[in-house]
């Protein structure tokens, strides 16, 4: 009568891959599918953009390339709180960068946020003013990601736009002539929505539209305007010059596209073509609106003092990345006779997103 095998006859080799069996099951059974090990996030992507994407190359090999991994993001985990820092939330600063200037980017640094939970991007134009500008900010992010690590940013992307700038001339006053406002906001749409859809990755909780000419913030801008929690929320915008007439530096109002709309201009824009837009600080168009810029309360001490507003600027605008997730962006069109950063608070608005404004809290832009 045969006598059953017992396991002091089994083959030792058999014994061992059982054993390897074994414990890559338990592996496969216990772990997270939302390891976020530092091995896998590099597997993943070599940048810390949420995308697990790299720089486009195009490849010189006809090879096949190996599949992307897989990574899982919970959406329902990402918060935007008025406690960003204690929550660590990460904020993505995005700016359109046709001139660089060396106080936005020193300003840059002086920001208090912890700089990991911060990514950069950037869109410059074609060009011979693009092509400087974006040697000067490269100068400066060598510079900075091989500093100290404290002012390290967590990651920086540069894009260069496929068109040139539909004017020739960046200066302050050609920028701002009326017969130039509705090419020139209709480029900064596309530029800002390009920027904004090449970078916003899963891990996103807050969007700062930040301006290259934004040259002064408080250091807690971001800490500041978050704790409002507001999904869209925008400063006043102010310019430091000297006044000939006193022999002083003063201030100035600089943005005049925060606002609250008015029935003037409403009537106006019920008599304008389909494709004609509303334009704010030109003797032309009185729209009669409500303007941040003025509502400045010079008694008062508190520079968090809010207001709802209908149309917001983009010098320094922060945003919670669910509102651009839900479609919010800058048309480039006649959007309810609206264009940029005053369309987008529209658009927000026909979303359910409410946009305010902080009068007594101010940014300061370059003065040419």
């Amino acid at each position: 009568m045969p006598h059953p095998r017992t396991l002091r006859r089994t083959n030792p080799i058999t014994i061992a891959l059982v054993a390897i069996l074994t414990v890559g099951f338990l592996i496969f059974v216990f772990s997270s599918d939302e390891d976020s090990s530092p091995a896998r996030l590099r597997d993943a992507a070599s940048n810390v953009l949420s995308p697990p994407s790299l720089p486009f190359k195009k490849s010189k090999s006809e090879s096949k390339q190996s599949p992307p991994p897989v990574v899982h993001y919970h959406m329902n985990k990402l918060t935007t709180s008025s406690d960003p820092v204690g929550n660590r939330e990460t904020v993505l600063i995005l700016t359109p960068l046709a001139r660089f200037y060396q106080e936005y980017w020193d300003n840059l640094l002086k920001l208090t946020y912890p700089h990991e939970l911060i990514s950069l991007g950037f869109i410059v134009p074609k060009g011979r003013e693009g092509n400087a500008a974006t040697a000067a900010l490269q100068a400066q992010v060598s510079k900075t990601q091989s500093g100290p690590e404290k002012k390290r940013f967590a990651s920086v992307t540069i894009l260069r736009q496929d068109t040139e700038s539909p004017l020739e001339n960046q200066s302050e006053s050609e920028r701002h002539k009326l017969e130039n406002q509705k090419v020139r906001r209709a480029a900064m749409s596309k530029a800002r929505n390009s920027l904004l859809f090449t970078t916003m990755g899963p891990t996103t909780s807050w969007v700062l539209w930040l301006d290259s000419d934004i040259i002064e913030t408080p250091p807690t801008l971001i800490q500041d305007l978050a704790s409002h929690d507001k999904p869209i929320i925008v400063p006043n915008c102010f310019q430091r010059y000297y006044d000939e007439e006193t022999k002083k530096m003063d201030v100035r109002p600089y943005d005049f596209n925060s606002w609250i709309d008015s029935q003037a201009a409403q009537q106006l824009a019920s008599q304008m073509g389909n494709d004609d837009i509303l334009l704010e600080g030109y003797h032309d168009m009185p729209t009669y609106r409500s303007l941040m810029a003025y509502m400045v309360d010079k008694g008062s001490d508190n520079p968090h003092a809010e207001v709802q507003l209908d149309g917001v600027g983009g010098t320094a605008l922060l945003v919670k990345a669910e509102v651009h997730r839900d479609g919010a962006m800058f048309p480039p069109f006649a959007f309810y006779h609206l264009i940029e950063t005053e369309g987008f608070a529209k658009m927000a608005s026909r979303l359910g997103w409410k946009s305010w404004g902080l009068p007594n809290y101010f940014v300061y832009h370059y003065n040419e």
